[in-house]
């Protein structure tokens, strides 16, 4: 989430996110807080066992990501990456995206092979103060096919997102309210189109292009 600019309410909203999804991730969690921004995950483990725990973060603790998904390239984009002079820790496909945004950017998910949806805390350059102060941003992407889904809602100043629904509505901080319109599709149609949910106020976020 972003916005929420004490620690502590972040960090307690962030938890109940985390605890409406344990039967997504059963084997851990992972939160990051900072300044204005919360991360939180619950993981499945599969690749990299013991090292794959989340938040991942780049070498200088500045970057980090939340990613639910497989990286089906990862070993290839690691030693490109490798080859470009960054430092890995782990042997998980998680860590090839902190590296891949270190890298590329934004497009960096033009080189990921595989179903995902992530959430990359950048801190870089953070620090200052004054006018020119820079906060960290949230990058939030999702693989091609839209295969693994991201939601995100705008509430009490907040932007807060996760990748179930129910998890937004255990915030505590999100109306439960149907959207007219998307159910007057749902019941025509079978289906709501994208970007909207059966849900006033609630959006996915688009596959990346």
């Amino acid at each position: 989430m972003i916005g929420i600019e004490r620690s502590e309410p972040a960090e307690e909203i962030t938890r109940r996110m985390m605890g409406a999804m344990w039967h997504r991730g059963p084997d851990e969690d992972g939160i990051l807080v900072a300044p204005s921004a919360a991360l939180g995950m619950r993981r499945l483990s599969i690749i990299d066992l013991p090292g794959g725990r989340q938040p991942v973060f780049n070498e200088a603790e500045n970057v980090a990501v939340v990613f639910n998904g497989e990286i089906y390239n990862f070993r290839q984009l690691r030693r490109t990456l490798e080859g470009r002079g960054h430092a890995f820790r782990t042997h998980s496909d998680t860590e090839v995206i902190v590296h891949a945004y270190e890298e590329w950017g934004e497009e960096c998910v033009r080189e990921l092979r595989g179903m995902f949806a992530f959430a990359v805390w950048d801190a870089r350059g953070c620090g200052a103060s004054g006018e020119g102060a820079r906060r960290a941003r949230i990058f939030l992407a999702r693989d091609r096919l839209g295969i693994k889904p991201l939601y995100y809602v705008v509430a009490d100043g907040a932007f807060l997102f996760s990748s179930e629904v129910r998890s937004l509505l255990a915030s505590g901080r999100v109306q439960r309210s149907l959207s007219p319109d998307s159910l007057e599709a749902y019941l025509t149609f079978g289906s709501v189109a994208e970007p909207s949910t059966l849900l006033e106020g609630i959006f996915s976020v688009p596959p990346c292009g």
